[in-house]
């Protein structure tokens, strides 16, 4: 699995998943916002976007090259990848529906290429030498772009360290989810952290309260910093001495959605020191 380019501080980008939401008008866009500029607002207010329906349906080149274009330079775009590829009894034979995303015209968001998402259904149980098939087909590159993928596994089979090595052995991210909904685990298996919080609270004016939004801001410091914070839910301890220091991105994605880019935006301030 390739490496991110080097040059580039560690960052801590905080995100949603998608832009098109219609509670957010009036609420996260401003009233009367023109819904054909939302992706332009909201790339102006976040660091991050998930993208979902790249899961459900192939997209066009130039929609890729579009999303490039209406959006801050430092900006960056995670793919969830195509239903095809993961929903499949034999995983071993998925290589031409990967190829097939990959090739889809996803290297046109040149360095706003962000991780590439495979998310597993949750009846998907772990066998390692499907799995282990699978992530070798896993493709390095894109377009002279280096990938990097993360894998949503979500059937409690996969908290196990046959798994965790696996995941280390091909470089794969594995995502950790903060949820009751599904297993959670945050053993970290790649060179960047993906976290997606399933909290939101439209009770709280930020999403969550201070409280947990600066515990979430204290476990994203110790993840860019290269360490894993010992107060998570694991399937092994962490190790005793950190890792190089690692991008890390956060979803506010699920439970009261109306207030996920609120609690994106004031989890990034308390990142930033804002």
């Amino acid at each position: 699995m390739s490496e991110p380019k080097g040059g580039t501080p560690p960052a801590i980008r905080v995100g949603v998943g998608g832009w098109t939401y219609e509670p957010w008008r009036d609420n996260f866009y401003p009233s009367g916002w023109s819904q054909a500029r939302e992706l332009e607002y909201a790339s102006r207010a976040l660091r991050v976007i998930e993208v979902n329906g790249t899961y459900y349906s192939s997209q066009k080149p130039t929609t890729f090259a579009k999303w490039r274009d209406e959006t801050p330079d430092d900006f960056v775009f995670s793919l969830k990848a195509s239903r095809f590829a993961t929903n499949r009894r034999v995983l071993a034979e998925a290589g031409e529906s990967i190829q097939r995303f990959v090739g889809s015209g996803i290297a046109e968001l040149a360095h706003k290429l962000g991780p590439i998402v495979w998310q597993f259904a949750p009846t998907k149980r772990f066998d390692a030498a499907d799995f282990g098939a699978f992530l070798a087909l896993l493709p390095g590159q894109v377009g002279g772009l280096p990938l990097r993928h993360v894998v949503d596994v979500r059937h409690d089979s996969f908290k196990s360290p046959d798994y965790l090595a696996l995941a280390h052995r091909h470089r794969v991210a594995t995502v950790f989810t903060e949820s009751d909904d599904y297993p959670a685990f945050a053993d970290v298996t790649g060179n960047f952290v993906y976290a997606r919080i399933m909290r939101a609270d439209a009770t709280q004016a930020e999403g969550c309260t201070s409280q947990v939004l600066e515990q979430v801001a204290a476990c994203a410091r110790v993840w860019r910093d290269g360490g894993e914070p010992a107060d998570l839910p694991r399937v092994e301890p962490p190790p005793a001495a950190n890792s190089a220091p690692r991008d890390v991105f956060l979803f506010f994605i699920g439970g009261d959605k109306e207030k996920a880019p609120a609690a994106a935006m004031a989890l990034q301030r308390r990142i930033d020191g804002r």
